[in-house]
């Protein structure tokens, strides 16, 4: 990774995290997408546990940036999104994708955000809550936990636990194997669920993302939005202002800081109806979250996976990578640059995939396939070649 990467003190691969639970139980299922555990609620060898924990990162930085120059509530309603998605996504991709537990973890500096935040934020799990019900997807508030800890926490931080209780036979265990392609959905346009056009961001790569975009500017106006031991060389280097309108295609713009904002996709809706009509056919679901277009590698053994079939890279993406001047293997490790869910299957069935797709008005291609190898790894097709990646 570039110097500029590290120096953030942030990591695509998070080597410390895996060497640091390397020899943990991974569950009953180690290809699962999640830990799955024994049913040790109901107590049947014929349910399962799942359990998930993550946070929207330091999106909330960036969110607070556009709050604090625009006076915008909304994008914290993005932000209570991002977190949520980030696990219920995970817990889809082995099958969980109705009557899920949810409990909140909010850790803020009450100096810097004031109860209107506060409230957005606990409201806005109730709003996305409602529209998942819409879809059919059954996501239960249990409450949680808000803490005022600004001695550790410079802004807000934004978290949320999940929990569902499942059926064996429901579960989706990866088992990925020569043959089988790849159908990639699109992180970025405007889903029949979602209110306006999503640039595809996701909760990754947004240290990276936030400093190289916008201006240095916002160092001065607001220290309090980034590490001060992190060298003031690397802290927003880039040329843009949150406002600055962006060009994201069909003759529409959208402000550059909304656009960086745009809230992670669930695609929750789809995979309910995905496993509801192909789940005996699917091979593996992956979302591709830490590690990009590189994550499946944690997940298969024996294969190489290919994508040389990318869907078109997002106006996002494109800007990201102008202003920060990274390279493409960098940027398909850290951004998902344009598909974040991906469905593994026997190509037969490949079309039903993006046919459901397409019912979403989510765009879909065939990115790739799979094929036998000695070492698991990733092959991409990228912009400027052919990279390999291994686990």
């Amino acid at each position: 990774m570039s110097s500029k990467y590290e120096q953030r003190g942030v990591s695509a691969t998070k080597s410390e995290v895996h060497e640091a639970i390397k020899g943990m139980d991974k569950g009953l299922y180690p290809k699962a997408f999640c830990k799955i555990l024994p049913d040790v609620v109901g107590g049947s060898d014929d349910w399962v546990n799942i359990m998930h924990a993550d946070t929207a990162g330091t999106k909330t930085s960036l969110a607070y940036l556009y709050w604090k120059e625009t006076g915008d509530l909304s994008v914290w309603e993005g932000i209570v999104q991002d977190s949520l998605v980030m696990n219920l996504d995970d817990m889809g991709c082995v099958g969980a994708v109705d009557n899920i537990l949810i409990s909140s973890t909010i850790g803020r500096n009450k100096n810097r955000i004031p109860g209107e935040v506060l409230a957005t934020i606990i409201q806005g799990a109730k709003k996305f809550a409602d529209t998942m019900a819409e879809q059919g997807v059954g996501l239960h508030l249990t409450g949680g936990e808000t803490a005022d800890v600004g001695d550790i926490v410079r802004t807000i931080d934004v978290g949320f636990t999940t929990f569902a209780r499942l059926p064996r036979k429901q579960l989706v265990i990866n088992d990925i194997k020569p043959g089988h392609v790849i159908v990639g959905l699109a992180s970025y346009g405007q889903a029949t669920y979602e209110t306006a056009y999503n640039g595809g961001m996701g909760s990754n790569g947004l240290t990276s993302a936030r400093h190289d975009v916008f201006k240095h500017d916002y160092a001065d106006k607001y220290p309090e939005s980034f590490d001060p031991e992190v060298p003031r060389s690397v802290i927003y280097t880039g040329s843009r202002s949150l406002t600055e309108q962006v060009d994201i295609g069909g003759g529409k713009t959208m402000a550059a800081g909304k656009l960086v904002l745009s809230p992670t996709r669930t695609y929750l809706p789809v995979l309910k109806v995905l496993l509801d009509q192909l789940q005996p056919h699917i091979a593996g679901l992956i979302h591709c979250t830490g590690g990009a277009q590189t994550k499946v590698v944690k997940f298969i053994e024996g294969v190489r996976v290919v994508k040389n079939n990318f869907l078109p890279v997002p106006p996002l993406f494109d800007l990201i990578r102008k202003e920060s001047g990274t390279d493409w293997r960098e940027m398909y490790q850290v951004f998902n640059m344009g598909h974040r869910l991906e469905v593994y299957l026997p190509e037969e069935h490949a079309q039903s995939v993006l046919d459901i797709a397409a019912s979403f008005n989510i765009d879909a291609t065939v990115v790739g396939f799979v094929e036998a190898a000695d070492q698991a790894s990733v092959r991409l097709h990228t912009p400027a070649g052919v990279e390999d990646y291994f686990e």
